[in-house]
């Protein structure tokens, strides 16, 4: 993985996290335990602080950023859906952050929120814990329910075996030139569908 440090300081990687080689660390960034990085995440320590909390996942092309000076910080079980861009904000422990969303300087995160797909948080957003957050700009639509919520912990879950799989199977090879007869499937159990969760 591309790791550079800036004016003598360098990311930490703790052990037992997964970092994708095609990841980019710079500066001042701190990657706690159990923490899955997917391919092309970029976190630019290089004006201030980022810190991915424990058990956290930030997938494939996220963007972290800051301001001179500030923080940027997704606690504990954090979950950073696809492409979302994170600027100088405070993510609460146990939040997803839906595919493409854009959280914006000061932003604060409620403890086990859901932030929708694509939404806007402008500067200065908050919301309390169990937001369910929608909307370009951001509004806090209403409390979450029992089973989004253990949707979105079972999500996480997921994320934290992908981990594990990831620190013990992936390696880079070259493809094969032909499908295999009886190819076998990936074998991912224990994941339902938000609406799977809903009827419960």
């Amino acid at each position: 993985m591309p790791v550079y440090s800036i004016d003598g300081i360098t990311p930490v990687v703790e052990p037992g996290a997964f970092v994708h080689p095609t990841a980019c660390l710079i500066g001042d960034v701190i990657v706690r335990a159990g923490v899955y990085i997917g391919p092309g995440v970029s976190l630019r320590g290089d004006f201030g602080r980022i810190v991915i909390g424990e058990n956290s996942n930030v997938q494939d092309n996220c963007v972290m950023h800051t301001l001179p000076n500030a923080d940027l910080i997704v606690e504990a079980e954090g979950h950073i859906g696809h492409s979302a861009v994170l600027h100088g904000c405070h993510v609460g422990r146990n939040v997803m952050i839906g595919i493409g969303a854009i959280l914006l300087d000061l932003a604060m995160v409620g403890e086990s929120s859901i932030v929708a797909a694509g939404a806007l948080l402008k500067t200065n957003f908050s919301c309390p814990p169990r937001s369910l957050v929608i909307g370009n700009p951001a509004v806090v639509k209403r409390e979450l329910s029992e089973s989004e919520l253990a949707w979105k912990i079972q999500a996480t879950q997921q994320y934290k075996k992908l981990t594990a799989r990831c620190l013990g199977s992936l390696q880079e090879t070259r493809p094969l030139s032909a499908v295999e007869t009886d190819r076998p499937r990936l074998a991912i159990s224990g994941f339902k569908t938000l609406q799977d969760s809903r009827r419960h």
